[in-house]
């Protein structure tokens, strides 16, 4: 028999993998606190940590609260100054990046850009691909945020690059054609069940976008791409 609860444990199984590791590392830097012996600049080193670390978890169950509402909700559109998003996502992810001892930057252009989207959309998509890239990414890497035009500029790429092991080029059709139905992992990238990676293809879907992923060598490029938008006199 099927219904409801147990159509959705497969997604509820992929959530609690993905919670499963932040969750770990709080209750370990938790009880590393009780050491009488840290001294107290690595206490607050910890504990900003677990701040920091909580804040990730936070967004996921976020998340999945605003994907389960999609299709009840109408989610307008408006021009975006991408960069600008960008700069803000930046501003407030270096700290948790540098608790982990990596970099993300937010890669210059000399023409600005302009595209339709939700904000609150865009902005979960790109944290979303950020946490991804920190969590496999190499070591004392910086990640970097890219954005750029196609179609002669009627498409607008964020990307978000991180240099850890590469994926298959049709990760994301298995994601999407399995998710929620069935939890997966991401090949290569084992530790993932790839729901973060299938909550921003929702995302993406509400704002008439679509994500894929760019392989390199020496790790990958999660993008968004949305429609431009040619109200210019807003930049």
């Amino acid at each position: 028999m099927g219904g409801p609860l147990t159509d959705s444990l497969p997604s509820l199984v992929a959530a609690a993998h993905e919670l499963k590791s932040p969750l770990a590392l709080i209750r370990q830097l938790s009880l590393m606190i009780d050491d009488n012996d840290l001294e107290i600049a690595e206490q607050k080193r910890m504990l900003r940590q677990i701040s920091l670390t909580s804040e990730r978890a936070l967004r996921l169950t976020s998340d999945l609260t605003r994907s389960v509402r999609l299709s009840d909700a109408l989610f307008n559109l408006e021009p975006i100054n991408p960069h600008q998003l960008c700069e803000g996502i930046v501003r407030e992810l270096e700290p948790f990046f540098a608790a982990h001892d990596h970099g993300v930057r937010l890669v210059p252009r000399k023409h600005p850009l302009l595209l339709l989207a939700n904000r609150d959309l865009l902005r979960r998509i790109i944290m979303n691909f950020s946490d991804n890239a920190l969590h496999f990414t190499d070591e004392n890497t910086t990640i970097e945020i890219k954005i750029g035009a196609l179609n002669a500029g009627k498409t607008i790429r964020l990307g978000v690059r991180d240099y850890g092991p590469a994926l298959s080029a049709d990760v994301l059709d298995s994601l999407k054609s399995r998710l929620p139905n069935a939890s997966t992992t991401v090949y290569a990238r084992p530790q993932s069940s790839g729901l973060g990676l299938y909550i921003a293809s929702q995302f993406a879907d509400a704002m008439n976008g679509k994500i894929g992923v760019k392989r390199h060598r020496d790790g990958s490029t999660f993008y968004v791409d949305l429609q431009a938008s040619s109200q210019l006199s807003l930049l």
